[in-house]
């Protein structure tokens, strides 16, 4: 058991991740080649307007659910609703945010234009602390966004187009077709003035998107309502980050080695429980930790990785030679 726990600890996280982000990558937009469903609740950007996903994005049938006259939303038929979202919650009860981390189609496709930037030799920016601190609340009004467009409309106060609102300005309704040879959704749709706002904003929010995911790392991830979401039912997941502030000694690694620019995985030396809203769950502050169990991730209680001397000696000399070998 002791062999079996040290060849985890001393794994190469990097590129464990990177084959686990295609693997998902594969079911999720070309899931339906297969014959793969793992149906409408999924708590990833797996894309609706795919024709071949493998399985939907909650947000999709979530918006067509509270877009009913409020008589009817407040009824029986709000079951559908309640099992849609416990649907949801049961998918990601098990990986918390490592859905963002390793199963996410649009987290997948920033990691591959940094590793662009990386491969052109250009050098990525940051956010300052006091625009980190505001741009973090932006996921938590896409998501008001998510849920009260669609009631506007079931209340009359919006036209029907303003139903999936968010979908039709997320970047995933028109990067994910790609994928599968359909540009359908690369267009402006002039039937309405509605629709043509809601499809020239998705237009420009998918520029954004590819700019700032080559530019930042994690861009989107930043003001993603799937990823506030989480964070709001974080506490009843059964995959947690977790630290040891005893046994930190603030040296920095890993904040430096984190894509969301989190400084209390650094700072903090009180907290047990070390996830935050812009976290996704890579894991690489595990692996980046030179402390003996100062950082770990754990499954119901369960140490499954854990930061250690000799698993980060291991990756600092992988790392090396990766370098040598670029």
């Amino acid at each position: 058991m002791k062999k079996i726990r040290d060849f985890i600890n001393k794994a190469d996280i990097k590129r464990f991740r990177f084959w686990l982000q295609i693997f998902f990558f594969i079911i999720f937009i070309y899931g339906g080649y297969f014959a793969i469903n793992l149906g409408t609740s999924i708590p990833v950007f797996s894309c609706g307007y795919d024709k071949e996903v493998g399985g939907m994005c909650y947000f999709l049938p979530l918006q067509h659910q509270l877009a009913r006259p409020l008589d009817l939303l407040f009824s029986v038929a709000s079951i559908s609703v309640l099992i849609g979202f416990i649907t949801f919650l049961l998918w990601f009860i098990v990986f918390n945010k490592a859905w963002c981390g390793y199963a996410c189609p649009l987290g997948t496709m920033q990691d591959w234009l940094t590793g662009l930037r990386k491969k052109m030799g250009v050098r990525y920016s940051t956010y300052t602390q006091p625009q980190f601190n505001k741009l973090k609340k932006i996921k938590y009004i896409m998501l008001a966004l998510v849920i009260l467009s669609p009631m506007a409309v079931g209340m009359g106060l919006l036209d029907r187009e303003w139903v999936t609102a968010f979908c039709s300005i997320c970047p995933g309704r028109m990067v994910t077709p790609l994928f599968v040879g359909d540009i359908s959704q690369w267009s402006l749709d002039f039937s309405t003035k509605s629709a043509m706002i809601l499809t020239a904003l998705g237009l420009v929010f998918t520029g954004l998107f590819v700019v700032g995911s080559f530019v930042k790392k994690r861009f989107f991830c930043f003001f993603c309502p799937m990823s506030a979401m989480h964070y709001i039912f974080s506490d009843a997941a059964l995959l947690r980050l977790k630290k040891d502030g005893d046994k930190c000694t603030k040296c920095g690694d890993c904040y430096t080695v984190c894509d969301m620019q989190i400084k209390d995985i650094a700072d903090d030396v009180t907290s047990t429980n070390i996830l935050r809203d812009d976290c996704i769950l890579c894991m690489k502050c595990v692996a980046a930790c030179p402390e003996e169990d100062a950082l770990y991730v754990d499954f119901v209680n369960y140490p499954i990785f854990k930061s250690t001397r000799g698993g980060f000696a291991k990756r600092m000399q992988m790392d090396e030679l990766e370098r040598t070998n670029d």
